[in-house]
């Protein structure tokens, strides 16, 4: 049986690379994470997606454009240029990367310094810097997890920025 390369780049099998994590497999590092991430929106995964964001983001993320977007485009490869993650014990990152697409013909590109965190869970979870999370400090965290949200992500959302 042949193997088929994943279409992050990395080049690996898909069977040991991205595709384990479609399927439910926890992502080990950010650049793991990113790297599905990209794989995702060449397949169309978007529940995937939505899983991977940050939970109290997750509402905030507009889902029929991303389907749209998603299938539109003609996903021509991901470079990943530097990633930050240096122990097992860090639970903030950064992977800096440049996507490359064509859409309706013209080629595209988004160069991007993404931010991860690795939440109590264990779990590395992007943080989108386009979702607004808009709430009060006493309020329930939108990730549902029954906390206020200054006990919970507010924290975490406050961290939404690359240098």
């Amino acid at each position: 049986m042949k193997s088929t390369l994943c279409v992050c780049g990395s080049g690996q099998a898909a069977q040991y690379c991205c595709l384990p994590l479609h399927q439910g497999q926890w992502a080990e590092t950010p650049e793991q994470l990113m790297r599905s991430r990209y794989a995702a929106f060449v397949e169309q995964q978007i529940d995937y997606l939505v899983n991977t964001t940050h939970p109290a983001q997750q509402h905030g993320l507009d889902l029929p454009a991303i389907w749209q977007w998603s299938q539109r485009s003609q996903w021509q490869g991901l470079e990943v240029l530097h990633w930050d993650y240096l122990n097992p014990e860090q639970t903030l990152a950064t992977v800096s990367f440049i996507a490359r697409w064509a859409e309706s013909g013209v080629a595209q590109q988004h160069q991007e310094c993404s931010m991860f965190i690795r939440r109590a869970d264990q779990r590395w979870y992007f943080l989108d810097p386009t979702v607004q999370v808009k709430t009060k400090r006493n309020k329930p965290c939108p990730c549902l997890s029954g906390k206020k949200i200054k006990q919970c992500c507010l924290r975490e959302l406050a961290l939404l920025s690359c240098s």
